[in-house]
Formats: C-alpha cells, sequence, structure tokens
C-alpha cells in the first residue's frame, strides 16, 4: 500500500467492482461523456483554426500584410522608399500600388470595381496573384499597353475574356468655368475620364471579395488614369504573417514618420472577429457536453457516498480524519475525470490530425468542391486550444467532486454504525 491513504482508498473505490449497477452504468457514462465532449471540442475547435488560416491565406493571396499610405497623395520617390525598406527583419518584399474607384463597362454589362495599379516586377514579392492567374501572365501588364487583368467573378459580370475590351470610367474634374454646372469644390466640373482596356488575363482567389470587385492595371496606366505622379502607397510582406503588426511598425520606422501604416489585422478586422466570436461561442455551447458529463460525475460520487457510509463510519473511526475523508472521494472524482480527459485528448487529436485522411477514407464530401471553394475540409489544431480545454475539464471535474466529498466528510461515524 502507497502514501498516502486517503489517495490509495480513493483509487481503490474508483478500481473497486462491487458497486451497484446503476452506479457503475453511471461511472461509464460518465467517463465517456467527457472522452466524447473534450474529443468534440478539439475536433470542431480545430476546424475552425483551419477554416481562419484559409480564409486568411485568401484575403492575403492578392493584398499584402501590411501598407504605407501617404492619405491620397501621391508617393513621387517610392523607388528609394523602397530601397530604405531593404534589410528590414524579416522583410519579404516591397511593391507600389495606386487604388483608383471605377466604373467598368462592356455594353451592356456594367460592374463597379477597384482598379489597383502595380508594378508587375515587384508585385510577385508581396502577393500570390501570380498563382491565382487562371488565364493570362501578370507580366503582361506592360506600361503604357492598356491591358487590364480581371477577378473572375468581374469577367463573369462583364462577360468577357482574355482579349476583349472594357472601359475603366474614373471621375476626373475639367478646368474650371464659370458656365459649366455640377462645379466641384475647385471651381472645376466633375467629368467622368473614359479608358479603353484589353483583358490580358483573368485571376480567382476563391473570396468573392476579390474575384468580383478587383482589376489589376500597370503602374504607370494608373497614374495617368488618377494624374498622379507617383503611387499612393506600398505594401509589404514579411516572413510571418502573424507578426506582420510588429515588424510592420519596425520597418515603418525607417521611413517618414507622415507615412500612414495599416497591417492585414486592421484591413481585415470584421472578418477575424466574427471568427473570434464564433469560435468563442461554439467553444462554450460544446463545453456544455462536458458538463453534463460532469454533473453525472456528481451524482455518482453522491450515490457512492451513500453506499459507503459504514466505510467512511469505519475509516473515521480508525483515526482518518475528516479531511483525508474529503480527499478519498475527490480522488475518485478526478480519476474519473481525468481518465475522460486524457482519452478525449488522444482522440480528439488524432481526429483533428486526420480530418482530410479521414474523409477519403469514408470517402466522405463535407464541402462538395462544386460548391464551395475549398475540395477538403481544413483542421489546424493548436497546442494552445488543447491544453486550455483539457484543463478546462480537468478544472470542471474537480469542482464537481467538492460536494459529495463534503457530504461524506461530514459522516458521524456514531449514526453511520447505528443500525450496521
Amino acid at each position: 500500500m502507497f502514501q498516502p491513504l486517503p489517495i490509495f482508498v480513493g483509487l481503490r473505490y474508483s478500481l473497486a467492482r462491487e458497486h451497484g449497477f446503476f452506479v457503475s452504468f453511471i461511472t461509464w457514462v460518465s467517463l465517456l461523456g467527457v472522452a466524447l465532449g473534450v474529443a468534440i471540442l478539439i475536433v470542431v475547435l480545430s476546424v475552425m483554426n483551419g477554416l481562419g488560416s484559409e480564409l486568411r491565406d485568401r484575403l492575403l493571396s492578392v493584398s499584402a500584410h501590411a501598407s504605407l499610405n501617404a492619405g491620397g497623395g501621391a508617393i513621387v520617390d517610392w523607388r528609394r522608399r523602397i530601397e530604405q525598406l531593404k534589410g528590414a527583419p524579416e522583410l519579404v518584399g516591397a511593391a507600389p500600388f495606386l487604388d483608383t474607384d471605377a466604373m467598368l463597362s462592356r455594353p451592356p454589362a456594367m460592374s463597379g470595381a477597384i482598379v489597383r495599379g502595380i508594378d508587375p516586377g515587384l508585385e510577385t514579392g508581396v502577393s500570390s496573384i501570380a498563382d491565382a492567374m487562371r488565364q493570362g501572365r501578370l507580366s503582361d501588364l506592360g506600361a503604357g499597353q492598356n491591358r487590364i487583368i480581371l477577378g473572375q467573378m468581374l469577367a463573369y459580370q462583364l462577360e468577357v475574356g482574355v482579349g476583349d475590351t472594357v472601359t475603366v470610367m474614373t471621375p476626373g474634374v475639367a478646368a474650371p468655368s464659370a458656365s459649366t454646372p455640377g462645379a466641384g469644390k475647385n471651381g472645376g466640373a466633375i467629368v467622368p475620364i473614359l479608358r479603353e482596356f484589353t483583358v490580358a488575363g483573368i485571376f480567382e482567389v476563391g473570396l468573392q471579395e476579390h474575384d468580383s470587385s478587383l482589376a489589376l492595371i500597370n503602374l504607370e496606366d494608373a497614374q495617368a488614369l488618377r494624374g498622379l505622379s507617383g503611387p499612393t502607397g506600398i505594401r509589404l510582406k514579411f516572413d510571418d504573417v502573424l507578426k506582420a503588426p510588429a515588424l510592420a511598425r519596425s520597418a515603418a520606422g525607417r521611413l517618414d514618420p507622415r507615412l500612414q501604416l495599416r497591417d492585414w489585422t486592421q484591413d481585415n478586422e470584421a472578418y477575424f472577429r466574427a471568427i473570434r466570436i464564433e469560435k468563442t461561442m461554439m467553444a462554450l455551447i460544446l463545453m456544455l457536453i462536458v458538463a453534463v458529463a460532469v454533473f453525472n460525475i456528481a451524482a455518482t460520487l453522491v450515490m457512492v457516498v451513500s453506499d459507503k457510509r459504514t466505510d467512511i463510519a469505519i475509516l473515521r473511526t480508525l483515526g482518518l480524519s475528516p479531511r483525508g475523508v474529503l480527499a478519498v472521494f475527490m480522488t475518485q472524482g478526478v480519476f474519473i475525470g481525468w481518465i475522460g480527459t486524457a482519452i478525449g485528448v488522444a482522440l480528439g487529436v488524432a481526429i483533428a490530425l486526420h480530418v482530410p485522411f479521414l474523409e477519403q477514407a469514408l470517402n466522405l464530401h463535407i464541402m462538395d468542391p462544386d460548391v464551395y471553394y475549398i475540395s477538403t475540409v481544413p483542421s489546424e489544431t493548436r497546442s494552445s486550444d488543447v491544453l486550455v480545454i483539457a484543463l478546462a475539464a480537468l478544472v470542471l471535474t474537480l469542482v464537481a467532486t467538492i460536494y459529495p466529498a463534503l457530504q461524506a466528510a461530514k459522516t458521524q461515524p456514531a449514526e453511520a454504525l447505528r443500525y450496521e
């Protein structure tokens, strides 16, 4: 017999077979309930992590980790700025850009879009747009050639393909005139600027926000549309996307402090806030499965305390303190809960790490590739999530043992043995 005695007795009670059928059944149900709840929670959170990472990768496929903006004005010396950025910690690439709100048309279709001017040579260093090209090449955007690359859905809305022409219409300001109606703030009339572009390629990122509203042209063509002498911002990419906000602040310190810094967490804040809220609510809901199993453990211990009143009285008579009795039954409850948690963690991690394999083995198509942009369920198991889930289950188990154990500790030997 090993010490301490309360733990030894508690483990003997847990492993004993003389319990009634109902008590044993509830014990097994409790253990399996904890295991099932923990496993489901790990799998669901891993899948949600995978979906979040997939969304982040698609959002950043044509966007950058961070951007430096001139507040609507042009960065004339942008080449020198990019040279100054070289050597910044973990900086992979930097490229200029110029975004313009425009209306694209090819009669009878018309659609609003963001026309982004880029430098094809530098763009591949900050985004994976070249990998998303379904037709054409990014290098086809030659300066002064009036070529444009459209998102898949935008091209579908305009009913155009590679080689067709589209009209790009942007707002402009004419020279001031007293007889011209609709004068702008500077005294000039607001008039549209029209220019014909030839479709040089089509890309598909897999997000409607990009595929249906983004068009790419050469930076010099974009400057001509806006009447600017340079890009309005510089986009940055780093080795680690999760460290990008801090790294971007460090890199921005090398440049003019008047440039405005924005990182991907600010640009896509609404998306990721929604994912965090959904993940939190899902975790709380699924934790109820563990809570129900924990209540079963408490009910089991209450019945065991009632069944073991004589044993408790004998232990007290032999000198075991009320605190020792408390430890006996807390040990029994914690043993059941911890075994269930261990089984749940092992099962949950095993399933979460092999979700794509299980889909193939069971011939399941949870996400139909004809409907969704991803064909398999992504899964990303994080050790921090597993640790939090396991600790939460263990704490709930420990809390559930307190009341039955206190009731056992209050047992008076004389009262328990009176009718024995």
